[in-house]
């Protein structure tokens, strides 16, 4: 090993010892700028809203009000495709690219992603495509992380955890729902359960949470007001709803790659022009069924004051599901969270009214199936219950019915498990990685990073010493955690579930030894 090599990975373990303080505060300035940047993100997406309204209530019996909306859509349109061919990696959610980047698979710009997601972002989703404002949060957020990393010269090992609680800041101050924010770090993005991700999303978490209320208030997302317990007697239908929800989230994730399938078979519509048939469906439906353009916020509203028809309903869900796979399938600014949100709550709705019609459902407790569908339905499509669990607690700000949505989420997620729907942030991450080169080619391989890896119970490293490793090259277990003690191992070290493992390698073999770990090391015995 070379002498900067030698003074790289000290450099490395030394300011391992007191990272945790350090990750901490430097998570709250995260938050800080995250929360900043999304609550003006926000605000550009209302403005942008009322801009489409405006159209709307203009258009009746206006034919000129028609042509000019469709000439700013189709510009529109052009802008966005413009923006995703120059950097890609603005495309779609950004979740799984923020997750790419975090496994180093991939490179992000922080500076060109930001200015190009959140133009992309305002104009695709102010125009009223099927999309939401999480995904882009999310990565707006991991790319202030990643900014302020550079900006302060920040060590590799210190640059993923400042990624990830910008992440976790990004969908925090997106619907005010910290604890979501945190819990979606540590279920979706990493996996697992690490002190260092958990004490560091959550300092900025819950600091873009108090920037986001400052200016939004402290109500919650969806105002469900007077949500009443359900009584024992409808947990039967509880768990018909999971399963039905969890059908629907397999529906929903086989729909959405086959149109990312379709989209890519049409060789002569270049990744430009791609964007240009939702923004023009987008006109179509402001003159015919304007309640479906955008995010949706307004559809749960009108569900929970209960102003829809039966038949309705059914309309809305069928051209909401349409247009979603259609708007995020041009590969456009945007995420899903919210729009899956809706075609829960929309399920949620219809089966409630049902319940009301042909079993004599008390009316009081639809809105329960609202709330228990959106959750379910997250966890049957993202495949991360607790995740979804909080994120609607938190959304409709009310504990009374937690029992109840994680009955359903479990069910849903078991019944998406059981007809093997992979998740979809893993199909997208996939997706993305498709054809190119296994792990990022860095300028250098002086950098080091420590990768901190859980042994799961069962494993096949459990129980062995540290000598009996078959361990990947270039790779050093410099530590490891036993609950709240760290040791310095040994030869005859003995391994234990739980224990965190940090390994020292260097920068450019991270994801590949990562990856070894992830799919050998420590998979389960069979027994």
């Amino acid at each position: 090993m070379s002498y900067n090599n030698k003074n790289n990975a000290y450099n490395t373990i030394s300011h391992w010892q007191d990272f945790k303080i350090k990750i901490m505060l430097e998570g709250i300035i995260v938050g800080i700028f995250s929360g900043l940047l999304i609550v003006f993100y926000r605000l550009a997406l209302e403005k942008a809203e009322e801009f489409r309204n405006k159209f709307i209530v203009m258009n009746s019996s206006n034919i000129l009000v028609d042509i000019v909306w469709f000439l700013l859509l189709i510009i529109g349109a052009i802008i966005v495709g413009k923006l995703v061919e120059n950097e890609p990696m603005i495309s779609g959610s950004g979740i799984p690219q923020v997750e790419a980047i975090l496994r180093g698979r991939l490179k992000m710009n922080w500076l060109p992603v930001i200015i190009k997601k959140f133009i992309g972002g305002v104009i695709s989703i102010g125009a009223g495509l099927s999309l939401g404002r999480e995904g882009p949060s999310i990565q707006l957020g991991a790319a202030v992380g990643q900014g302020f990393s550079k900006i302060f010269k920040r060590l590799k090992v210190e640059e993923r955890y400042l990624i990830t609680s910008g992440a976790s800041a990004g969908l925090s101050a997106a619907f005010n729902a910290p604890l979501a924010g945190v819990m979606f770090a540590l279920e979706e993005v990493h996996k697992h359960f690490s002190p260092l991700v958990l004490f560091s999303a959550m300092s900025a978490s819950l600091t873009a949470d108090v920037v986001s209320r400052y200016f939004f208030g402290l109500s919650p997302v969806f105002n469900f007001q007077h949500i009443n317990l359900l009584p024992l007697e409808t947990y039967g239908y509880i768990i018909i709803l999971g399963i039905v929800v969890g059908l629907f989230g397999v529906i929903y994730n086989y729909s959405l790659m086959n149109t990312l399938k379709i989209y890519e078979k049409q060789k002569w519509l270049s990744a430009r022009f791609k964007p240009i048939i939702p923004f023009v469906l987008a006109g179509i439906l402001m003159i015919f069924l304007p309640v479906v353009l955008g995010g949706g916020h307004s559809i749960i509203n009108e569900l929970i004051s209960g102003n829809f028809t039966m038949k309705m309903l059914l309309i809305i869900l069928f051209v909401k599901f349409l247009y979603s796979m259609i708007s995020f399938g041009s590969g456009a600014p945007g995420g899903i969270f919210f729009p899956l949100l809706v075609l829960g709550a929309l399920t949620g709705g219809i089966y409630g009214k049902i319940l009301v019609h042909f079993f004599s459902l008390n009316p009081m407790y639809v809105n329960n199936f609202i709330i228990l569908a959106m959750a379910g339905y997250f966890a049957a499509i993202v495949r991360a219950p607790i995740t979804g669990s909080i994120l609607i607690t938190e959304m409709t700000g009310s504990l009374t019915h937690l029992l109840s949505l994680s009955i359903v989420s479990i069910v849903a997620y078991i019944v998406a498990d059981l007809l093997k729907s992979e998740p979809i942030y893993e199909s997208l991450l996939e997706r993305i990685l498709k054809g190119k080169n296994k792990t990022v080619e860095f300028e250098n391989d002086i950098n080091k990073v420590i990768l901190e890896i859980l042994v799961p119970m069962d494993s096949k490293i459990e129980g062995k010493q540290i000598k009996d490793l078959e361990l990947p090259e270039k790779c050093l277990v410099v530590a490891i955690k036993k609950g709240e003690k760290e040791i310095i191992p040994r030869g005859d070290t003995v391994i234990s579930s739980g224990d965190f493992l940090h390994i020292l390698v260097s920068e450019s073999g991270a994801a590949e030894i990562n990856e070894c770990f992830e799919n050998n090391l420590l998979l389960k015995l069979n027994v």
